[in-house]
């Protein structure tokens, strides 16, 4: 159980349960026997490492780079520089791209929606270059977008040139950075919501195309909404997936698998490996008040804060860890002050080592009084009274 101990703005608690750490120190020694030159395991909202072989090594993602296209895709969405009713014109350029394709053809226009499921279900390299060139105006103007957005989530090893993986020496990445982008895109909004179809019908009579999902843990795989897939004959077979089972979300990358469906067999042991060995130890609900602090010059003299998400920690199941629970609040607070505002944090240690940080907001709106309750609370301050 929860155990607190309150001293000045730290609150500290123990209990004994297992981090998500305790499996990423045993990540290249245990025995999952993964045939594939470099992978990784992660939980997706934390972000821990569960299991990695050679993660950090450089490979081809192929079109796994898809995936980052239909990041900055969503991204403009939800941002409102783009709708899915957006129309998009094929060009002579896209229509030439080689390998995978829904074989679009030159001046061919689908809306934006109809394009973005053309990448993600059937990896067409002609719709990623004809979105490239709808959201930035250039192809070269979209993969700068690519290598800013690397850079920005930390993917140190990545480097784009193209928005499909068609090959190129100079287009790389690694499993670990392609975990980073997969926890990021898990969250963009109507990412998954794209990545976890399976068959579309593209094309209609006279010649009709119907795309399936080069994914095949979408069938093969419970709890399975995405990702991305990808092959040349240098990179090898990758996948980055995800599923979710009871709540928890792992990722997996495999890269350069050689047998025929090995990036979906390695994929699932990984993933098995995950879902058989952890679990979330729920802390604190959402919305749980932590403390109360002081509010100056507010109609109220204090008030709360409280969790603006869940406490949970990733557990090994059977083991056992100490852990510490400590939070901070901001020195001082003014009226008038929103409910919600940002006004400290709750952070989760094992041992002295952070693990994870949790924001505490008010939990009311607070007005400012008015001068003559200032007044009256300046008099009381001093011990004074009328």
């Amino acid at each position: 159980m929860m155990k607190k101990i309150l001293t000045a703005f730290v609150v500290a608690g123990c209990i004994l349960l297992a981090p998500a750490q305790a499996g990423a120190e045993q990540t290249e020694n245990t025995a999952l026997n993964i045939n594939a030159p470099a992978c990784i395991l992660l939980e997706a909202q934390s972000g821990d490492i569960l299991y990695k072989k050679n993660a950090d090594e450089k490979h081809y993602p192929a079109s796994v780079t898809k995936l980052m296209t239909l990041v900055l895709a969503c991204e403009a969405i939800e941002n409102g520089d783009a709708e899915l009713t957006d129309v998009v014109t094929t060009s002579k350029e896209a229509a030439s791209m080689g390998g995978s394709q829904v074989y679009l053809f030159e001046g061919e226009q689908r809306s934006l929606e109809e394009m973005l499921i053309a990448v993600a279900v059937g990896s067409g390299n002609d719709a990623s270059y004809a979105v490239a060139e709808f959201l930035s105006g250039s192809c070269q103007g979209f993969v700068q977008k690519m290598n800013d957005k690397a850079a920005e989530l930390g993917m140190a090893g990545t480097h784009f040139c193209n928005p499909h993986g068609l090959h190129d020496d100079e287009h790389y990445t690694t499993a670990a950075d392609l975990a980073i982008l997969a926890c990021y895109a898990v969250k963009v909004p109507k990412l998954l919501e794209f990545t976890e179809i399976y068959e579309y019908d593209f094309r209609p009579d006279p010649k009709p195309l119907k795309l399936w999902n080069t994914n095949r843990l979408l069938k093969w795989y419970d709890g399975t909404d995405g990702l991305k897939t990808g092959y040349t004959d240098k990179a090898g077979r990758n996948l980055a997936a995800t599923a979710e089972r009871d709540g928890l979300r792992l990722i997996s990358v495999v890269l350069g698998a050689t047998e025929r469906n090995g990036h979906y067999t390695e994929s699932m042991k990984l993933l098995n490996y995950g879902f058989n060995l952890f679990s979330w130890e729920d802390l604190y609900p959402q919305g749980a008040v932590i403390t109360n602090i002081p509010i100056e010059k507010g109609v109220l003299n204090s008030v709360d804060l409280m969790l603006s998400e869940p406490v949970r920690v990733l557990q090994r199941k059977g083991e056992q860890k100490e852990l510490s629970l400590r939070y901070t609040v901001n020195k001082r607070l003014l009226a008038p002050c929103e409910a919600g505002k940002n006004a400290g944090e709750l952070i989760v240690y094992q041992g002295e080592k952070e693990m994870h940080r949790y924001p505490l907001v008010t939990a009311a709106a607070v007005e400012k009084c008015g001068l003559l309750t200032t007044f009256k609370k300046t008099l009381a301050a001093a011990g004074l009274y009328f």
